[in-house]
C-alpha cells in the first residue's frame, strides 16, 4: 500500500467506502471518542471543515473505543451526540479498532507512515503518556495510536504528511492544513 487511496473502510452504516473517492483532496483522518477529555476537539474540527471544505478539504472521523472505553455507544448514538453537541457535518465512519490484532489496516498504515513521536513537554502531557502507555501495553508493538483524537494529515496525492497527537494545539493543525490547501 502506497497511499490512503488504496484502502477500503466502512461508513457508519457498514457500507464499503473506497478512500480513492477522496482522491485529490486534503484529508485529516481522526480517531475520535465522545467521552474523552479531548472531545471538545470536535468544535475546531467542525469549524475547519466548514471553512475549508469548498477548497478540497475533508475530515474523516473514525470513532474508537480502545482508550478507556470512551466511545461506548453505537454508531447512531455517537453520530447523534456529535451532530447535536458540535454540529458536525464531516463524514463519520464505523467504529473501529486502531490498535492490536484487530486494528484497522488504514490506521496501521497511517501510524507506520508517521510513528508516534511523543505527546510533548509539560506535566499534563507526561501524565497522558503514562496513562496511554498503561492502556496500550496490552497491544505491544501493535499499539499504533496512543490516544483519542490523533490526527493524520494527508496531501492531495494520498501521502501521509503529518501526525498530530491530541495534545497539539488545534491552531497548529489548522496551519498545516492551510499549507496544503
Amino acid at each position: 500500500m502506497n497511499t490512503v487511496y488504496d484502502f477500503m473502510v466502512k461508513d457508519r452504516k457498514g457500507n464499503d467506502v473506497a478512500l480513492s473517492a477522496y482522491e485529490g483532496k486534503v484529508l485529516l483522518i481522526v480517531n475520535t471518542a465522545t467521552g474523552c477529555g479531548f472531545t471538545p476537539h470536535y468544535e475546531p474540527l467542525e469549524a475547519m471543515y466548514k471553512e475549508f471544505k469548498d477548497r478540497g478539504f475533508e475530515i474523516l472521523d473514525f470513532p474508537c473505543n480502545q482508550f478507556a472505553n470512551q466511545a461506548p455507544g453505537s454508531e447512531d448514538e455517537i453520530h447523534t451526540f456529535c451532530t447535536l453537541k458540535f454540529g458536525t457535518e464531516f463524514p463519520q465512519f464505523k467504529k473501529l479498532d486502531v490498535n492490536g490484532e484487530t486494528a484497522d489496516p488504514l490506521f496501521a498504515f497511517l501510524a507506520t507512515e508517521k510513528p508516534f513521536a511523543g505527546f510533548g513537554k509539560g506535566v499534563k502531557n507526561a501524565m497522558l503518556e503514562k496513562f496511554a502507555n498503561m492502556n496500550n501495553k496490552k497491544y505491544g508493538d501493535k499499539a499504533y495510536i496512543k490516544w483519542n483524537f490523533t490526527k493524520f494529515l494527508v496531501d492531495r496525492e494520498g501521502k501521509v504528511v503529518a501526525r498530530f497527537e491530541p495534545t497539539i494545539d488545534m491552531a497548529d493543525v489548522k496551519k498545516a492544513v492551510l499549507d496544503l490547501l
